[in-house]
C-alpha cells in the first residue's frame, strides 16, 4: 500500500495542472483549457467560470444556463481576434449571463458586425470591462428573452464602421424592455453611433462620451425607434471629424415603435471640440413628444433642441 508521502507526490501533478487550468467553475473547481468546454460543462445550470489573466485567441457559444464569466483580475483576461460563428468572441444565448472585467479587442468579421459579445438570448449585465479596436463592441437583443441588459463601468473605444452593407456602432441592442448604461466612458469612435438602441425605456447615466478624436462618426445615443426614461449626468464632447454632425441625441429617426412620452434629458453637459463643426441640436426630436428638457449645460455653438419630421 503506498504511504501518505508517495500519495501526495502521485496527486500532486493532478493538482497542480488543475490550478494551473486557465478556465475554473468556482462552484466546482473544475478547470478547462478552453472556454468553450467550461461552458459546455455548466450545460443549463448556474456558474461563474474565472478566468485567470491571459490574452486568449478563443471564443464560446452559451447555449443555455445563468453563466458570470468573471476576470480572476478585472482587466488581465483579454479575449482577442478570435470569434464564434461568425459572430463575437462571446456569443450568449442563455438563460442569462453576466460578464465581469473582462478585455475584448480586435474583432472583425465579413458582414462587418464583428463583437465582443453578440447577446441573442437571456438578459445580460456587464461591468468593468472593456471593448476596444473592433468593428462593434456589443450587438443583439431582439429576443423576447432578452428584457434587461445593464452596462456599468466599461470602456468603448476604437468602435464602429460604415465601410460595410451593415453600419456598427461601440452599442446596438433591440430590447423590449430596458437598457441601462452608467459610468461608462465612449471614445475614438470610427464609425457609426456611440449607443444605437432600438428599447422600450432607456437609462443612460454618468458616462463620457468624447469624440474629440473619433471618425466618421454619428450620433453620441440614437433612439431609433423613440422610448423613453432618463438621460442624465452624461458629459459630451462633439469632435470634428464627424460623418453626421448634426445632433448629439436623436430620437426615432428611424420609426416609432416606442412612446417617448416622459423622457426626461437633464443634468448634462456639452461642447464642441476644436474644428467641430458647429450648430448641432443638442437634441433632435422625430415624435413630437419629447420635451420640455430639463437643464443641461451646452458650450457655445450646440441648439438645445429640433424638432425633425
Amino acid at each position: 500500500m503506498p504511504t501518505l508521502a508517495a500519495l501526495v507526490l502521485i496527486a500532486a501533478p493532478a493538482a497542480a495542472q488543475q490550478q494551473r487550468a486557465p478556465f475554473v467553475i468556482a462552484e466546482t473547481g473544475q478547470g478547462f483549457a478552453k472556454l468553450d468546454d467550461a461552458v459546455n460543462a455548466v450545460r443549463d445550470g448556474t456558474a461563474t467560470i474565472l478566468i485567470a489573466p491571459g490574452t486568449y485567441h478563443d471564443c464560446t457559444v452559451q447555449t443555455g444556463g445563468k453563466i458570470t464569466f468573471k476576470a480572476v483580475q478585472p482587466g488581465t483576461a483579454i479575449f482577442e481576434n478570435q470569434v464564434c460563428e461568425e459572430k463575437a468572441a462571446f456569443v450568449l444565448r442563455g438563460r442569462g449571463s453576466v460578464v465581469d472585467g473582462i478585455v475584448f479587442r480586435g474583432f472583425s468579421v465579413p458582414d462587418g458586425n464583428g463583437a465582443g459579445i453578440r447577446i441573442e438570448m437571456g438578459d445580460l449585465t456587464v461591468t468593468n470591462s472593456m471593448f476596444l479596436d473592433s468593428q462593434e463592441g456589443i450587438l443583439g437583443g431582439g429576443h423576447e428573452t432578452v428584457r434587461r441588459i445593464t452596462i456599468d463601468h466599461t470602456t468603448f473605444a476604437g468602435l464602429g464602421q460604415c465601410e460595410t452593407e451593415n453600419c456598427s456602432h461601440s452599442i446596438y441592442l433591440a430590447v423590449d424592455g430596458d437598457v441601462v448604461v452608467t459610468n461608462s466612458r465612449f471614445e475614438r469612435g470610427t464609425g457609426g453611433h456611440y449607443v444605437k438602441l432600438r428599447a422600450r425605456r432607456v437609462t443612460i447615466t454618468g458616462n463620457s462620451f468624447d469624440d474629440s478624436k473619433g471618425n466618421k462618426t454619428n450620433y453620441m445615443i440614437d433612439l431609433s425607434e423613440g422610448g423613453t426614461g432618463l438621460i442624465a449626468g452624461n458629459t459630451f464632447v462633439q469632435g470634428p471629424r464627424k460623418e453626421n454632425s448634426s445632433g448629439l441625441i436623436v430620437v426615432a429617426a428611424e420609426g416609432r415603435t416606442y412612446p417617448s412620452t416622459g423622457l426626461r434629458i437633464e443634468g448634462n453637459t456639452a461642447t464642441l471640440a476644436p474644428g467641430a463643426p458647429g450648430n448641432p441640436a443638442f437634441v433632435a426630436d422625430f415624435t413630437g413628444q419629447v420635451g420640455p428638457l430639463g437643464q443641461n449645460d451646452l458650450g457655445p455653438g450646440i441648439r438645445i433642441f429640433e424638432r425633425r419630421r
